[in-house]
């Protein structure tokens, strides 16, 4: 039985050290890192190694549930992708063994509680940007295409859409935003 570790977090800014060192301390002898977003799966490559490369017998662990996955769906995607392979799973500052039953109620509960404290960070964020709106604090991202230059490279200078948005270094679909619909 060999034991990984895998230790994420969110941002760029943050620091993985303190959860590879609690993994190191937990015997693993090979950790995979990442610093990506825990709400979605997709692009988490150092998770997807290490799923790809579990064999029946190993355990995953983790510092916390949290570290593996934000959506409930997701967790229950990983584990079900562990079972299938033979592989537990073990949180070191959780009681969490998805090979007994009681840990698997836990787990379970954990997973319901990551995804709602997701969602009320979304909430709050919202909350947040509602109430910078209503003050005229927020006001969203500065528009990056000049309007009247697409429009005057069109009619004066006579470009394409094509044209112009290899011109502006923007999507064509951006071009037609700004120019007149056909018939108007």
């Amino acid at each position: 039985m060999t034991l990984y570790g895998y230790a994420r977090v969110s941002t760029t800014d943050q620091d993985l050290s303190l959860q590879e060192a609690a993994l190191r301390a937990a015997g693993c002898q090979v950790i995979r890192s990442e610093k990506k977003t825990g709400t979605r799966r997709a692009g988490r490559a150092e998770l997807d190694i290490l799923l790809q490369f579990l064999r029946t017998g190993d355990t995953l662990v983790i510092t916390r549930i949290d570290r593996l996955a934000r959506s409930l769906k997701d967790l229950q995607d990983i584990v079900y992708e562990l079972k299938a392979k033979g592989v537990s799973l073990r949180a070191i500052e959780q009681p969490v063994d998805t090979a007994t039953a009681a840990g698997k109620a836990f787990f379970d509960m954990l997973g319901v509680f990551a995804e709602f404290e997701t969602n009320l960070r979304r909430e709050r964020q919202m909350e947040g940007i509602d109430a910078a709106k209503t003050r005229g604090v927020y006001k969203g991202r500065k528009p990056t295409i000049n309007p009247e230059e697409v429009r005057r490279l069109h009619t004066v200078e006579g470009l394409s859409p094509t044209a112009i948005a290899r011109k502006l270094s923007i999507a064509r679909s951006s071009v037609y935003r700004f120019l007149p619909k056909a018939g108007q």
